[in-house]
């Protein structure tokens, strides 16, 4: 049953009550009041002058990258229960930027600019600025994230296309920017074009693995968020080094066989009408072989599915030589899709983001100890083949 704006206020403020009740015995409202609970955070390279002005860089290192931290709160107010009262048109949540070269001090001159206390520990999502992932390593970044103990190992972290703050503001008064990008998260059930959440607590691991890794991307345009493709995160400099497109992504979970559904979008050779094929299992296996010094991979990828939906009006749509069709021209697009991301990350980006060194690291571990020093750089060379198989289960005749 979906909630009303009026419920899901009244749950946020349930919320903060449920929260705080137990930590501290008994809180009066003013307490309450006095509390603003961080939903998200954003992060931005700074260009020039900081909020409001000027910097005042009179603490601040010389010849150091700036940056803006914003948290989004949710308050009584936000929520329409404090003692100012709400409005129709008032915001569900309250932006607050602050400038700075560290984060716990920038975090802390922000306490100048706000009446509340933060509370952090439910915070949801990190948001990280393009300019700034390319510039910093995700290491220094979120250093200070990973040690405190206030903040939830299990939030999200992505990485926005242009601005990260431009992803915590909605036109829509009632919505909370924060809490919807979670929400557009859980999709990756249903489409090979979001990856896996990323938590902190994985992410941890990734930086100390130094290998390369993917991290979902996010745009935002008119006021709204969209998942568009993957940001690239070099194992080395553990900083951004491009972005794979919804297109690229879809290879590479196919690459994987990580993806939990889907849909492929093929055209049928014989009447140039489009068929869609339903994923509803997807597997694959990454093989390395090793000949002497030569290393190379093959890919199997399997799948069964169904045809969610056909354009082509005829009798033979429901023989089995239809269908055999429809497979191959299924598998012809995954083709090109895994042909197109192996491209990508072979030759232009050099970057293993799908797992191949780690297959070669388990099934011949004294030949990885030899190359994984400069894996990125002997993956970008190596000779990978790929066998697709699609198998139609369900015609799709009977309801979902």
């Amino acid at each position: 049953m979906k909630l009303s704006h009026h419920n899901v206020r009244f749950f946020l403020v349930s919320l903060i009550f449920l929260i705080l009740l137990p930590l501290s015995g008994c809180w009066s409202s003013k307490e309450i009041e006095s509390l603003g609970l961080v939903a998200g955070t954003a992060m931005d390279l700074e260009k020039g002058e900081g909020i409001g002005g000027e910097l005042e860089q009179e603490d601040s290192y010389p010849n150091r990258d700036l940056f803006i931290i914003t948290n989004q709160f949710v308050t009584s107010e936000t929520t329409g229960t404090g003692t100012k009262g709400g409005s129709s048109q008032q915001k569900a949540y309250k932006n607050v930027s602050e400038t700075g070269d560290a984060i716990l001090p920038t975090l802390r001159n922000m306490i100048l600019r706000i009446d509340k206390r933060a509370f952090a520990e439910h915070s949801k999502v990190i948001v990280i600025g393009e300019d700034l992932a390319r510039t910093l390593n995700l290491q220094q970044i979120l250093d200070f994230f990973l040690r405190e103990m206030e903040i939830r190992p299990s939030g999200f972290i992505l990485i926005a296309k242009n601005r990260a703050s431009i992803t915590l503001e909605s036109k829509e008064p009632k919505d909370i920017p924060a809490y919807q990008l979670v929400e557009i998260i859980q999709g990756h059930k249903r489409t090979t074009k979001i990856l896996p959440p990323m938590t902190l607590a994985k992410l941890e691991g990734k930086l100390h693995s130094g290998s390369s890794f993917l991290l979902q991307n996010v745009i935002s345009a008119n006021g709204k968020n969209k998942f568009a493709g993957a940001a690239v995160i070099e194992g080395k400099t553990k900083r951004l080094r491009g972005f794979l497109n919804e297109q690229e992504l879809q290879g590479l979970t196919w690459i994987t066989g990580k993806g939990k559904g889907g849909l492929v979008e093929s055209i049928d050779e014989e009447t140039g009408q489009p068929i869609i094929y339903e994923v509803l299992k997807m597997k694959s296996k990454i093989i390395p072989y090793v000949d002497g010094d030569s290393i190379s991979f093959n890919i199997k990828i399997e799948s069964e599915g169904r045809i969610a939906e056909n354009w082509i009006i005829s009798e033979e749509a429901f023989k089995n030589e239809f269908l055999k069709r429809a497979e191959k021209a299924a598998e012809n697009k995954v083709e090109r899709l895994v042909k197109n991301v192996l491209e990508k990350i072979q030759q232009e980006y050099k970057v293993d983001v799908s797992g191949f060194g780690n297959k070669l690291r388990i099934e011949y571990p004294y030949v990885w100890e030899k190359v994984k020093k400069d894996w990125d750089q002997t993956f970008s060379k190596v000779p990978i083949k790929y066998e697709v198989k699609l198998t139609i289960k369900d015609y799709g005749t009977v309801g979902n």
